[in-house]
């Protein structure tokens, strides 16, 4: 059988795994039954939806034809370095900065990645964000996340 699109040949592969892993993950749980579901009632089920997705996917890229193959071009290697880079100054930096500021740090060097860097874009998500991260994780669910930068000696 010839694939006939190759990008989405790939990610129905990439979701059956990702979806037999989790539901696989989830027997080490127990299931409880459905009036008072345990911890892996809830991981076993998304694990398998997202397996019969991949898996209708994954059939759609064998069957339905697309125009040039639907080719994965090459991997865009700077964004995706720029990304990472955030992430990993984001998790060393919030125990000392907080979140206040390591969030827009975060929001500032992925922005940079994305080719189309506009300060004035920057600066409103980085302050909607902030400030829905606070609300929903500090005040909404009561994480312990360091909110204010810690000084050395205060």
């Amino acid at each position: 059988m010839k694939i006939k699109s190759e990008k989405d040949f790939w990610s129905g592969l990439m979701f059956i795994a990702t979806g037999i892993a989790f539901a696989y993950g989830a027997t080490a749980y127990s299931f409880g039954s459905s009036a008072r579901p345990g911890p892996g009632y809830f991981p076993f089920g998304l694990g398998v939806i997202l397996a019969l997705l991949g898996a209708l996917v994954l059939f759609k890229s064998l069957v339905i034809e697309v125009e040039g193959g639907d080719r994965i071009g090459p991997w865009p290697m700077k964004p995706g370095l720029w990304i990472l880079g955030a992430v990993v100054v984001f998790g060393l930096s919030l125990p000392r900065l907080g979140l206040v500021l390591s969030l827009p740090l975060l929001i500032a060097i992925a922005s940079v990645g994305g080719g189309e860097f506009r300060w004035k874009e920057v600066l409103v998500n980085a302050s909607l964000l902030t400030a829905g991260s606070w609300a929903i994780f500090i005040k909404g669910l009561g994480l312990t996340i360091p909110v204010w930068p810690v000084f050395p000696g205060a």
